[in-house]
């Protein structure tokens, strides 16, 4: 179905380019002689350097494995830094920044409001504060399906901009209805065929499709057939005009890991669909060798697969588990204590286990108590007694808010001895980093580890100590990290998540710290790279400039 569809694409964009062409005649003169290479960067999200290695050995990516095969791509290893996450990634990126972006959720003391990126406005904020007055690496560009815009002139299904359409005048965005229009047409047909093997699946086998559920077909048919087709065909229009710099950022993997792990078959097939689209891009490229294109396909940060915290206390959110440490009337628990409380714990762990429920829970999941959205889920903010507890995926974040500065370990213990320690301890909690006079500190199982002492530690052994190291020291730099960062990575149950999700990312593991950037092999690069802050000197050479 793909293969017979290319050719009906092409037409649409040639009709498409027709029109710019006439367009452009009439209104805008001749088009302008390319003064500098221009660039591509596909993003494939939560893909892991790992499973990719796994699916080009494995035929998951075949016009990947062509790429780095036929000798004009390489496949360059990348560290992307603490939080592992899609903002703070692309604004490092994007701006050439450190960012103060802890998570996906957090709080910000100094603004006295949490930010959660997809609420309208939150992701423009951080974009102009944190990245003013520098430039972006897409400017006069287009960014889809992006945080951020990068200084783009278009933008699509971008949170910094998702409420404004953007990237052109009246005459210039008449073009695009042809292809909208198709890209409507195509994504019907799909649809239904899906629809249609959906309904003869169920009648093949009715219990086992009923137990399935129907939520992943509509997130299939929602992101993984919409979205990438509007993305693509929207890339592709961009590509044919010459747009400068483009970055679009596909979603079906990320989304499909987190409801089923990064390693299952329907993770994989999206990787592969992900990969037809990057293939179609390619062959657009090749046809308009005038504009000289480099293609970039990049990772923002990987998955490891958790369990579910629910799971393993009862039904209790873990903002309630925290907040109650900090109770005034709790008694303070000792270590066998702990260990009591570990084993109830895993005594009433009946939770009733169920699928994650994917991208649109998640989302819901991050707003619901603040916006008081009540519709199913676990709450992930909770505020009592002026502390506030904000979790976004394997890593929950305790703010002190009678400071509006972060505040270290000596103030903490001073005002609830022993607490920290009895965090780490507890179930479903892999190590707690709190900051302090001497620098940031690690508690694990209990027992406290300077930056020096990591080694010996929690992450004993680690290839990558360096890094890990790093990205602690940077993370624990941030303004709006909590006064504690909780991880559920390498908890002694195995890497837990706060929120409903059977994949998770954020935090340390190895998988979720470690992607790849597949290059140009006539582009030299300092391999390994460390962070992705060092991406964006590299882009910035396509605007003139560099860092």
């Amino acid at each position: 179905t793909i293969k017979v569809s290319m050719p009906l694409d092409d037409l649409v964009l040639r009709l498409q380019r027709l029109l710019d062409r006439l367009i452009r005649r009439v209104s805008l003169g001749r088009a302008p002689v390319p003064p500098r290479r221009r660039f591509l960067v596909v993003q494939i999200d939560g893909l892991s350097q790992a499973v990719l290695e796994e699916a080009l050995a494995g035929g998951r990516a075949p016009f990947l494995r062509w790429l780095l095969r036929h000798g004009c791509h390489r496949l360059a290893p990348m560290s992307v830094g603490l939080p592992s996450s899609t903002p703070a990634f692309q604004l490092a990126a994007m701006y050439g920044v450190r960012p103060d972006i802890p998570g996906f959720h957090y709080h910000d003391k100094r603004r006295r409001d949490d930010v959660w990126f997809p609420r309208g406005g939150d992701a423009a904020w951080v974009e102009a504060t944190q990245a003013a007055g520098r430039r972006g690496i897409l400017e006069d560009g287009g960014a889809y399906g992006c945080v951020f815009t990068g200084g783009a002139t278009s933008n699509l299904l971008t949170f910094a901009v998702v409420k404004r359409l953007t990237g052109a005048g009246a005459l210039r965005a008449l073009s695009r209805y042809v292809v909208l229009a198709w890209v409507v047409v195509k994504s019907s047909m799909f649809s239904a065929m899906e629809l249609t093997r959906a309904v003869l699946r169920l009648i093949a086998d009715p219990v086992g499709e009923t137990e399935r559920g129907w939520r992943w077909l509509a997130i299939k048919i929602g992101i993984s057939v919409w979205l990438r087709e509007l993305f693509t065909m929207v890339v592709a229009r961009d590509l044919y005009a010459g747009v400068p710099a483009v970055y679009v950022n596909y979603l079906d993997y990320d989304v499909f890991a987190h409801a089923y792990g990064p390693r299952h078959p329907r993770a994989l097939r999206a990787l592969r669909r992900i990969d037809r689209s990057s293939h179609q891009l390619w062959r657009v490229l090749r046809r308009v060798p005038e504009h000289r294109y480099d293609l970039y396909v990049l990772s923002d940060h990987g998955q490891t697969p958790c369990t579910p915290y629910l799971r393993l206390s009862g039904g209790r959110p873990i903002e309630q588990v925290l907040c109650d440490f900090f109770d005034p009337e709790r008694p303070r628990a000792t270590e066998a204590s702990g260990g009591r409380v570990r084993r109830v714990a895993s005594g009433i762990a009946a939770f009733r286990a169920r699928r994650a429920p994917g991208l649109f829970q998640r989302f819901v999941n991050y707003l619901e108590q603040d916006f008081a959205l009540v519709l199913g889920g676990v709450r992930s903010v909770r505020e009592h007694g002026g502390i506030r507890v904000v979790s976004a995926g394997p890593n929950a974040f305790v703010y002190f808010l009678e400071s509006g500065e972060p505040l270290g370990l000596e103030w903490i213990e001073a005002r609830f001895p022993g607490a920290v320690d009895e965090i780490a301890r507890s179930p479903g909690v892999g190590f707690v980093l709190v900051r302090s006079q001497a620098g940031p500190v690690c508690v694990w199982r209990g027992k406290r580890y300077r930056l020096d002492d990591l080694h010996a530690g929690p992450f004993a052994g680690r290839s990558d100590l360096d890094r890990v190291v790093e990205g602690i020291r940077d993370l624990m730099a941030m303004p709006s990290a909590g006064d504690l960062v909780v991880y559920g990575i390498d908890a002694p149950e195995g890497n837990v998540s706060f929120v409903p999700e059977v994949s998770a990312h954020a935090g340390t593991s190895y998988d979720e710290l470690h992607t790849f950037l597949i290059h140009p092999q006539a582009v030299e690069l300092q391999a390994p790279i460390g962070h992705p802050v060092e991406l964006y000197p590299l882009f910035m050479r396509y605007q003139g400039s560099g860092a």
